[in-house]
């Protein structure tokens, strides 16, 4: 990705994803009309690349807007989600039964709608790539660049935070399931869920524009923390609803906030393999968690799996304390 990012530019780039998306999209459509489960799987593979491509948007959207509009930037980009939260089950549920098969034909409108999109970025205007010069800095080595404490806390922010959303997100209907309730409540428990992650997104911007990046992570990691603490208190619908709903906004706070502080931690010319490494520990912490969360929540429970998202919650909060307090000493050093 990052190589495809610095070799061809942002809008060859996000054209290219949006191909793979529209091949797969075609791909899962002739899956679904063959029956063939592999080859959906598959398809759904070649998916990822366009997902982790996706991942880059919020960079491109920060490097675009002037320097007093970054954050606000990020911040609109994730709030685009809940259009996509909104629109994306209703485009499924209208063209699931469109064709003979089952589901055939919500995969054509997602190629329709990859179609629409790469229309979008057609006519968007992205600084052209600069000529490269054999003289030309090339930036410091990713070893450099992982090992400031901007970056680190950014890292761990956008993963731990991503990571624990990932674990109780998918958790969450197998759970209910469990206590016994009908698959129409934990859609809509899902459905606010969406919107506490996607909604903040036309405000999270001005919030640290205002008070300052660190606190709005902060409080993401405090919210995580109540969503835990309400989780664990019961198991009626409104328990599950509203600890959904806040882990949505923590997670929201927590992301955005991340993505700004990244920005602190690389120079322009390092910014693509500076991307790329914060991108990877976000997938690769989504991989383990997609992986675990169903398998705690049957063998552990409920209860348990959202008490063993303390720690990574702990580790976010110490993180953060950590770079505060490393500010402040350079601050009164200085």
């Amino acid at each position: 990705m990052a190589r495809t990012q610095s070799a061809f530019g942002r809008k060859t780039s996000f054209q290219i994803g949006l191909a793979v998306a529209l091949g797969s999209a075609l791909l899962c459509y002739w899956a679904a009309m063959d029956k063939n489960f592999w080859l959906l799987v598959t398809a759904t593979v070649i998916a990822g690349y366009y997902s982790a491509n996706g991942q880059l948007y919020r960079f491109a959207a920060a490097e675009l807007a002037t320097p007093d509009f970054r954050e606000k930037a990020v911040s609109l980009v994730l709030a685009g989600g809940l259009v996509g939260a909104v629109a994306g089950p209703n485009l499924a549920s209208h063209t699931r039964n469109l064709l003979a098969v089952p589901f055939a034909g919500a995969y054509l409108s997602l190629a329709g709608v990859a179609l629409l999109s790469m229309a979008v970025i057609a006519f968007m205007r992205f600084p052209p790539l600069p000529a490269k010069k054999a003289s030309a800095d090339a930036g410091r080595p990713l070893s450099v660049i992982m090992k400031q404490p901007a970056f680190i806390v950014a890292a761990a922010g956008a993963a731990l935070g991503y990571g624990v959303m990932n674990l109780l997100m998918a958790a969450t209907p197998l759970a209910m399931q469990v206590c016994g309730f009908a698959f129409s409540d934990a859609a809509l428990v899902l459905e606010w869920h969406v919107i506490g992650m996607f909604a903040p997104g036309f405000f999270t911007g001005h919030l640290i524009k205002r008070f300052g990046v660190l606190t709005i992570m902060a409080v993401g990691v405090l919210l995580n923390v109540l969503c835990v603490a309400i989780a664990v208190s019961g198991v009626d619908l409104h328990q599950f609803l509203i600890a959904l709903f806040l882990l949505g906004v923590g997670w929201n706070f927590l992301f955005t906030g991340s993505t700004t502080l990244s920005l602190q931690a690389y120079r322009p010319e390092e910014k693509d393999r500076a991307q790329a490494a914060i991108n990877f520990c976000v997938f690769a912490v989504m991989a383990v968690t997609s992986f675990a969360s169903g398998a705690l929540v049957t063998t552990q429970g409920w209860t348990l799996l959202n008490l063993g998202s303390l720690l990574p919650l702990a580790l976010t909060g110490l993180a953060l304390g950590w770079l505060a307090w490393m500010r402040r000493a350079h601050q009164n050093a200085a």
